[in-house]
């Protein structure tokens, strides 16, 4: 008689309730991996569990609560992001809770951890998220936690909605100027790169650009979705110097706003650009930009979901 073969250990994901953290756990299950998610107490993980997705209560700000989430885990993905939420308790995630995920890891001994980092985050500790997710980095590096370090671009899917759907209102909005190449990434794309990592040949140590096959500006993305769409997108641009005024102004009290500020000042120098070397030999060939904003503005275009 043969004997039940012993389940794989599952995943972690911290972030699963998030866009980005959604779409890990969905790419992870068509792998066939076992998802375990990280879920605040007050959360709601009910569309989780109808996936099969085992549920941790915890907390990043609470030592114990990762540590009892990571128990018997082989692998660890984040996508967790502070900055996104904009609350009291978002510096606190970025720095204490990421501090806190790398010593529960240690501690459990995950064989992997994957973490969404931010590219160039090394290079400017004039922009805070992007220096945190540099900090969060060198914790697991310190405590000696094999890891990969995903670095993508500005998420071109995120940036084009910020004010509605560019095809309803006609235009992009942007905090900067338009015409220096940066790379982007699309949160699809990402997701998968994220789920591949778990298993990817890599060493105990590596941070790894995410892009596209090469830098564009965003006057080039409208001008694409203008073509593939059939319909007129614009630009819509707001001087760096209002930029620069509104986070010395409101950054004072808004600390998100000076961020913000400060990272588009950075887009601006032209030195937000990624080297996916390495990526395509991990994940295949990079998505040309053609393709991604392609694939963008076929989505814009879809009926919302009920």
């Amino acid at each position: 008689m043969s004997t039940p073969s012993t389940p794989e250990p599952p995943v972690l994901v911290v972030g699963a309730t998030g866009t980005l953290g959604g779409q890990v756990v969905d790419a992870l299950l068509a792998r066939g991996k076992n998802v375990r998610a990280l879920v605040r107490p007050a959360s709601d993980a009910n569309k989780l569990q109808s996936k099969g997705v085992e549920i941790a209560r915890g907390d990043m700000l609470d030592l114990n609560s990762l540590v009892a989430a990571m128990e018997g885990v082989d692998a660890v993905i984040t996508t967790a992001a502070g900055y996104t939420r904009g609350d009291k308790k978002a510096r606190e995630i970025d720095t204490t809770g990421n501090a806190n995920l790398a010593e529960a890891a240690h501690r459990a001994d995950v064989r992997r951890f994957v973490l969404t980092s931010i590219l160039t985050s090394d290079r400017t500790p004039d922009v805070t998220h992007f220096w945190d997710k540099k900090l969060a980095e060198d914790k697991l590096e310190q405590l000696g936690v094999p890891f990969v370090a995903l670095r993508p671009g500005a998420f071109l899917d995120q940036v084009a909605t910020m004010a509605g759907n560019p095809l309803d209102k006609g235009r992009i909005m942007w905090m900067g100027k338009t015409a220096t190449p940066l790379t982007f990434v699309l949160t699809s794309d990402l997701a998968q790169y994220l789920a591949a990592a778990v298993d990817a040949d890599v060493k105990d140590v590596e941070r790894i650009d995410i892009g596209w096959d090469r830098p564009v500006t965003v006057r080039e993305v409208t001008d694409k979705i203008t073509q593939q769409a059939g319909k007129p997108v614009n630009v819509r641009s707001i001087p760096p110097a209002v930029t620069r005024a509104a986070g010395a102004v409101v950054g004072a009290f808004v600390p998100m706003v000076k961020d913000m500020a400060a990272m588009f000042r950075w887009f601006d120098t032209g030195r937000y650009v990624a080297d996916t070397t390495r990526q395509a030999q991990l994940f295949g060939p990079v998505p040309t930009a053609e393709d991604a904003i392609a694939r963008l503005t076929s989505e814009l275009s879809a009926p919302p979901r009920p």
